[in-house]
């Protein structure tokens, strides 16, 4: 009696045809908490278990909600934590499954907050947010100074139609190659130490931009677009690295950033486009002294995170494209090269109200 019911009411919200897809996916998911439930229904550990795993999720939620406060002091800990910072959300899901075998409701509802934090920071990142139109396209690439192949590197990122394009790590042998290679490409050109702007525009006011290193990694340009003049700096900041024993060896990146920071606040152009290696990401603190002034156009106007190193497995975004006067429309990673970074590129509109 009672089938005979439920088939009636079947019958009358649709008859025999084929059961909506959405309507299957609720099921489907009904189902399978359903039979999570009843495994878990009136047991007790449900509340007592997975401790372990809760103080890892409120762990990582710290981490990630006040990487600001991590100190520096020892080892640039705070700076290190922030260069791979997105990461930490890789932990969300394993926490997850965890939580699920261990039967765990206090830790199932702990690894909410986690998750959360991470998509309060880098939820954005996730949706496309690339543009069309603008009026100048520019690029920048670490070609490394090791690179086998410098000729093939140059056509690859000739080959991004970027109207202004920044080399850096370039070497005295490498340079006559880049030059042969990209003459046809652009016009004009300037190399200040090992970094070098080659621009399908006129360049002037170039020189070089001391960053506290006693060598040239650092220049400026005025570029002349049809738009009108842009400031064009190409930086390489210094290396960082990981030590046993000193931590995040970052203090000479951080001088040459504040340096830089410097040189861009006193631009007296209200356009100012900065391309290079600075050997750190968005989030990293150190680099405030130029990331407070100016916008990211991977952060602005890309797709996902852009992560450009190293280019056979990315894992942080330390080469960076960043304005300051003018609008980021894209933002976008170039094709792998001989080099052991990736290169990147931003079309940007210059004619901004």
């Amino acid at each position: 009696m009672a089938q005979q019911a439920y088939m009636t009411e079947t019958d009358d919200n649709g008859g025999s045809g084929p059961e909506p897809r959405g309507v299957r996916l609720r099921r489907l998911i009904g189902t399978l908490f359903g039979r999570i439930g009843a495994g878990w229904r009136g047991d007790p550990g449900i509340w007592r278990r997975g401790l372990v795993l809760t103080g890892f999720a409120l762990a990582f939620s710290l981490v990630m909600g006040l990487h600001s406060r991590i100190p520096n002091r020892y080892g640039n800990l705070g700076s290190l934590t922030e260069t791979f910072l997105p990461w930490i959300g890789l932990f969300v899901p394993v926490l997850l499954v965890l939580a699920l075998v261990r039967k765990s409701a206090i830790a199932l509802i702990a690894v909410v907050l986690p998750a959360v934090v991470w998509l309060n920071l880098f939820g954005g990142l996730l949706v496309d947010r690339t543009g069309s139109g603008g009026d100048l396209t520019v690029a920048t690439h670490n070609v490394n100074a090791d690179n086998p192949d410098p000729a093939g590197t140059a056509r690859d990122v000739a080959a991004s139609e970027a109207d202004v394009l920044a080399l850096e790590e370039l070497t005295a042998a490498a340079v006559p190659v880049y030059e042969k290679a990209l003459v046809a490409t652009y016009k004009y050109h300037s190399v200040q130490g090992t970094v070098g702007l080659w621009s399908r525009y006129p360049l002037s006011a170039v020189k070089p931009v001391d960053i506290k290193l006693g060598w040239t990694r650092a220049m400026r340009a005025t570029v002349t677009t049809p738009e009108g003049q842009v400031a064009v700096y190409v930086a390489h900041l210094p290396s960082v690295r990981v030590k046993l024993q000193a931590g995040f060896t970052a203090r000479q990146r951080d001088k040459s950033a504040d340096a830089l920071g410097e040189a861009i606040a006193d631009e007296r152009l209200t356009r100012v486009v900065l391309l290079g290696d600075l050997n750190g990401t968005m989030n990293d603190r150190s680099l405030n002294a130029v990331t407070s002034q100016m916008r990211s156009t991977q952060g602005a106007a890309g797709s996902g995170f852009g992560f450009s190193w190293p280019a056979s497995f990315p894992m942080a975004r330390i080469d960076q494209i960043m304005v300051k006067g003018v609008e980021p429309v894209t933002s976008w990673t170039l094709p792998q090269t001989s080099s052991d970074h990736l290169p990147v590129a931003a079309r940007v509109k210059v004619t901004t109200p």
